[in-house]
């Protein structure tokens, strides 16, 4: 099953960020380039640097030049997601480009490779939540909430990664069409973000 290939995949990945917790420690991605884990890896470890350049930003004293900084690194970390997100949708495409729609077969409301971005997601809030249940210099009714929260993000790991699998069935199946959309980013374009073009004439 993929999602729990990609799950051990996002731990893993997550654990290996915070033996150093630095946003510019370089990656070593453990799986060969050619192999659909190295994408999830990467994926989840793109994930793991913007979390914590979001916690940077959020600084309530920090001074406007840095937080244009990140923002801008915001801006960029986004458009590295969204190229991890479309190359994994491109394997899938790939793996799938033999299969014969059933007649009835209908389109998902999102790729496979979208799904799996929120799965990368759902590992690093639970994470953090289980990192906010054991905190020493935490009352108790903060790790009671906490822990309720934990509860409710595992569950929903667990229902979304049960989803996936069952998209992943039913397009080697025929019954769902693996179809995929570009996404149309206009803001970091310089011939689409009015911004941008105005600036150059």
């Amino acid at each position: 099953m993929i999602s729990d290939s990609a799950n051990r995949i996002f731990e893993a990945a997550i654990k290996d960020y915070h033996v150093h917790d630095e946003i510019d420690f370089p990656i070593q991605n453990p799986y060969p380039p050619e192999r659909i884990e190295h994408l999830l890896y990467l994926k989840c470890w793109i994930d793991t640097m913007q979390w914590h350049m979001e916690d940077e930003i959020r600084d309530p004293n920090i001074n406007s030049d840095e937080a244009l900084k990140w923002k801008r690194r915001i801006d960029k970390s986004n458009q590295d997601r969204t190229d991890t997100v479309e190359y994994i949708d491109s394997y899938f495409l790939d793996k799938y480009k033999d299969i014969t729609p059933k007649a009835d077969a209908t389109v998902n409301t999102e790729s496979p490779a979208w799904a799996i971005d929120r799965l990368s997601i759902l590992a690093l809030k639970i994470y953090h939540m289980r990192l906010e249940t054991l905190r020493d210099d935490a009352d108790p009714e903060h790790k009671e909430a906490c822990q309720v929260k934990l509860d409710v993000l595992i569950e929903q790991q667990k229902d979304l990664s049960e989803s996936i699998d069952e998209l992943l069935k039913n397009i080697e199946e025929g019954k769902k069409i693996m179809k995929v959309y570009k996404q149309m980013k206009m803001y970091n374009d310089p011939n689409l973000n009015p911004v941008l073009y105005s600036s150059k004439q």
